[in-house]
């Protein structure tokens, strides 16, 4: 391995197609302002860096990044990258995640529009994210004690687990397919619209219109607070331990719930059934 230590670069890919360095308290920023430092590299190591430059990793393989920083003018700063680790740093740029496979991401601070399209194989821990259309498309993701403030989160993933998380955003799950969410809190309007086989298991929902046009969709002992207008034309097998304002239009299946304030079924279609518990 080749150490690097205490240096800084800014020119343009400064440390192109290497393999097998360590750089530590290492600066990528200065007037050249010079693109992808670590382009095309594998067994890459970096621990205390600064980055302000763009596109710093992009076709890397084996990569472990500790206790960094990119900028926000650190855009786009890791793509077609797999088999990366990503411990205790700020990602604060546009894009930071796209295209990428085998990423585990543990104890980050994200502030990222855009974050983790087209990703599959992602383990994200202990983690804070802002980002608006946060992982979109992506496939496989594993999720424990995240923080998440955006819109349009999750849309179009599939086959992933969310757990311990607390999500602040609308628009989210759109499209989700195989998807699991369990003790966690997620808060926004339209939730979960058009998605296929979502299950929320001991979860607290709030907004308005949620889990509208969905398939297979399922709810274990979860609350759901101050949503109206729910579950329209879905397919739903719920067990709700809180009162709902209105149910609307449920295309078919059983909700099982203490006490609701309004029940619609005005479409000749809506053949699900509310059953009151409480």
């Amino acid at each position: 391995m080749k150490y690097i230590k205490d240096q800084t670069f800014d020119e343009e890919r400064a440390l192109y197609g290497s393999d097998g360095v360590v750089a530590e308290k290492c600066r990528f920023d200065g007037p050249a302002d010079g693109e992808s430092a670590f382009k095309e590299c594998k067994n890459i190591e970096v621990d205390k860096c600064y980055f302000n430059l763009r596109y710093p990793f992009w076709h890397d393989n084996k990569l472990r990044i500790k206790d960094s920083e990119m900028t926000v003018n650190c855009r786009a700063a890791l793509w077609y990258t797999e088999n990366a680790e990503i411990l205790d740093s700020k990602l604060h740029g546009i894009k930071a995640l796209r295209e990428c496979a085998d990423i585990t991401i543990v104890n980050c601070d994200i502030i990222s529009p855009e974050f983790g399209w087209y990703v599959r194989d992602v383990e994200m821990k202990d983690s804070s994210a802002e980002s608006e259309y946060f992982m979109m498309r992506s496939d496989r993701l594993t999720f424990e004690g995240v923080t998440l403030k955006g819109k349009y989160s999750f849309q179009y993933i599939t086959d992933s687990t969310l757990e311990n998380c607390n999500f602040d955003t609308k628009d989210a799950f759109w499209h989700a397919k195989n998807v699991v969410i369990r003790n966690s809190i997620v808060k926004g309007e339209y939730l979960a619209w058009y998605s296929e086989n979502v299950t929320f298991e001991n979860c607290t929902i709030t907004g308005t219109q949620p889990l509208c046009y969905c398939k297979g969709l399922k709810l274990i002992n979860c609350k759901m607070i101050d949503t109206d207008l729910s579950f329209e034309k879905s397919e739903v097998d719920a067990t709700i331990t809180t009162p709902v304002i209105s149910v609307k239009n449920p295309r078919s299946g059983i909700i099982r719930l203490p006490e609701v304030s309004e029940i619609i079924m005005d479409d000749p279609e809506a053949k699900g059934e509310c059953r009151i518990t409480g």
